[in-house]
């Protein structure tokens, strides 16, 4: 049987929450901040894969910008 990974956390919660922890991260302003980053990069992929599956292209494009953002936010405060 093939894992269903939608049965286990569904793809737009999982968005919302690693786009809330990452915001909460660089608000908080301190040695974890630059990891906001890096939720902000898992949040992007979700709501992609959500905007692919539900055909939401405009959600699509508007991620795929913001998955450009965040590569810079990681490469710039955590590599």
């Amino acid at each position: 049987m093939i894992f269903n990974f939608e049965r286990c956390i569904p793809v737009d919660w999982f968005g919302s929450m690693t786009g809330l922890a990452g915001a909460a991260m660089l608000a908080s302003n301190t040695f974890i901040s630059p990891y906001g980053w890096v939720m902000f990069f898992l949040s992007n992929i979700a709501w992609i894969t959500h905007g692919v599956k539900t055909r939401t292209w405009a959600l699509v494009l508007m991620q795929s910008g913001f998955i450009i953002t965040s590569t810079v936010g990681i490469v710039r405060w955590v590599l």
